[in-house]
């Protein structure tokens, strides 16, 4: 007997342009990396960045800000020990860390991209 999952809703939403751009990553290789932002007042998951086809990982972490979460994607591309071309796309949770003393706020900060 097949069993049904209920999924839980956060009442976010995705916007066009991030799976639009998500396809050309995965499908036509168009981006090296995606960066995502929340839009905490019309709860909307919008595309930040998008990094060009020649564009690193050290690229990625620069366009990544220090104060702010990020969800991000990452094209990389690797070579086997058998010489084969293969490349593994990479999600990344992007949190803000912050001293001890702030830890409750931390948590009331982070917790929308939780």
């Amino acid at each position: 007997m097949a069993m049904a999952f209920k999924m839980a809703t956060t009442g976010m939403w995705v916007t066009d342009e991030c799976k639009n751009s998500f396809m050309e990553m995965k499908w036509k290789k168009v981006h090296r990396y995606i960066v995502f932002k929340i839009d905490e007042k019309s709860r909307l998951v919008t595309v930040d960045k998008v990094g060009g086809p020649g564009e690193s990982y050290d690229d990625l972490t620069a366009s990544l800000p220090i104060d702010d979460c990020r969800y991000a994607v990452f094209d990389f591309d690797f070579v086997t020990v058998d010489n084969c071309r293969k490349s593994k796309l990479f999600f990344i949770a992007w949190f803000v860390v912050f001293p001890t003393c702030l830890v409750p706020y931390i948590i009331l900060f982070n917790l929308i991209y939780i």
